[in-house]
């Protein structure tokens, strides 16, 4: 295993889409709600009033993980974390840990102030990171969690 570097992902690239696209399709693992088009379609970030960005865990060339951030339509200053997924071979190594850090620094570096929500399973990574569970969130073992910066 080389250095493992995280950086935003070039939807230019074909190969970098495509490799995204499948790692999230495949993390997943519910065609009817996560399609691949409509992965791709989110990745590609086609919106030209709400922004999306993503980030890519790269070892040796290749994505190990994937995470997105985009601006909520629904409330100002509002940002959420969504499309995580690191490959199954790679998980329990931080690497999940360190995609959500580098999203939430872009939005710290990004804007001045705001709130960003997520929904987990796992909690605790995020409640290590400042976020708190929104009382009476829990749907099928999903918590909201929120962070103010």
């Amino acid at each position: 295993m080389g250095k493992i570097r995280i950086d935003t992902l070039d939807t230019s690239s074909p190969a970098l889409l495509e490799a995204s696209v499948t790692l999230i399709f495949n993390a997943f693992a519910d065609p009817e709600r996560y399609s691949a088009e409509r992965v791709a379609k989110e990745l590609r970030g086609d919106d030209s009033v709400f922004y999306r960005r993503f980030f890519v865990a790269m070892d040796a060339g290749e994505i190990i993980a994937v995470g997105g951030v985009k601006a909520a339509d629904w409330a100002s200053s509002t940002h959420i974390l969504y499309l995580s997924a690191v490959t199954p071979e790679r998980r329990g190594k931080g690497i999940g840990r360190a995609l959500i850090k580098a999203r939430l620094d872009w939005l710290e570096e990004n804007f001045k102030s705001g709130r960003i929500l997520v929904s987990a399973a796992k909690t605790r990574r995020f409640r290590d990171l400042g976020f708190t569970e929104v009382r009476n969130s829990a749907i099928d073992g999903r918590h909201l969690l929120v962070r103010k910066f």
